[in-house]
């Protein structure tokens, strides 16, 4: 396949790096994953893979590395690692940078794209909101219950002719993209769903979807935490309909007992990505004005609730 960016690095090959890089991989780009735990295991192997609708994709004799000066610099960098681990970016970005890189984050809440952009320039970041439901399963495997999307922006402003080629990189990888002329504003967007649900399901004592959804009590939490993020993107001059709020609550119960990532982590005794998903958009809101009492709530408690062990 000839494309924009033959040569691509994950950095964060866990469920979305992972479903995302097999799939790159698979339509012909050089894909090279940074992994820790799972490099022993992988090569033990021979593929990394997808389970989907019944059906397993594989990518034979992946490229893994377990460090990005292994790995050198490429045409695209696509970071995939919780927000939690942020601190490492100043340390792995650097050797993968070429004089013509871009990076890609896939990360959730505020904050990653001014983050990456201080380290390796605005110029070369875009920003990706990836709405999928995948779990890791075992090493270099992931079940993909819901393929979903991702919604690709420019860091600095509109589409641009990169934008599109990438776009129809992913296209051609099997993945459903859409284009945000705005990208900030498609984050405030997705804070819609995450805020509330990932939030509740982990301040509720590690609770599924379904169960959220079906008691009166959290369910108008769900709906107030909305419009409290609606009114903060107000704030920033977005513009949230009232219609997408409903839409992001009807689309919930049909998921039945779905595990949002925080509550996966939560239940796994990792650390909850509390800063990016909450407490930005919380300072934001706060700083611009917005009254977000339901928000600092969750927030709190959020900050309060003890840590699993991971052997529970």
């Amino acid at each position: 396949m000839s494309c924009l960016f033959s040569r691509i690095a994950i950095v964060g090959a866990g469920a979305i790096g992972t479903y995302y890089g097999v799939r790159l991989g698979r339509a012909g780009a050089d894909v090279r994953f940074l992994l820790r735990s799972d490099l022993d295991a992988v090569r033990r192997r021979g593929a990394m893979a997808i389970h989907e609708n019944g059906a397993t994709l594989e990518l034979r004799t992946p490229a893994v590395f377990v460090r990005t000066e292994e790995i050198g610099a490429v045409d695209l960098v696509i970071v995939t690692l919780k927000t939690t681990a942020n601190d490492r970016l100043a340390q792995l970005l650097p050797p993968l940078i070429g004089p013509d890189t871009v990076v890609l984050t896939l990360q959730n809440g505020l904050g990653s794209d001014e983050l990456i952009a201080s380290l390796v320039g605005a110029e070369r970041v875009l920003g990706g909101l990836a709405f999928i439901a995948s779990t890791r399963t075992a090493p270099g495997e992931v079940t993909c219950y819901h393929p979903g999307s991702i919604t690709l922006g420019e860091f600095s402003g509109a589409p641009r002719e990169r934008t599109r080629m990438l776009a129809a990189q992913f296209s051609a990888a099997g993945v459903t993209i859409k284009l945000a002329d705005n990208l900030l504003a498609a984050r405030w967007h997705k804070l819609v769903w995450n805020v509330p649900f990932n939030g509740l399901a982990v301040a509720a004592g590690g609770i599924t979807t379904d169960r959220i959804c079906a008691d009166p009590r959290l369910a108008a939490r769900v709906r107030a935490l909305m419009r409290e993020v609606q009114h903060a993107a107000a704030a920033f001059g977005i513009t949230i309909a009232d219609e997408f709020l409903q839409q992001q609550f009807d689309v919930t119960p049909p998921m039945d007992a779905y595990r949002p990532s925080s509550l996966v982590d939560f239940l796994a005794g990792r650390e909850v990505e509390i800063e990016a998903i909450w407490g930005e958009p919380l300072r934001r809101a706060q700083a611009a004005g917005a009254d977000v009492p339901e928000l600092a709530k969750l927030y709190d408690e959020l900050r309060t609730v003890p840590r699993r062990s991971s052997a529970n």
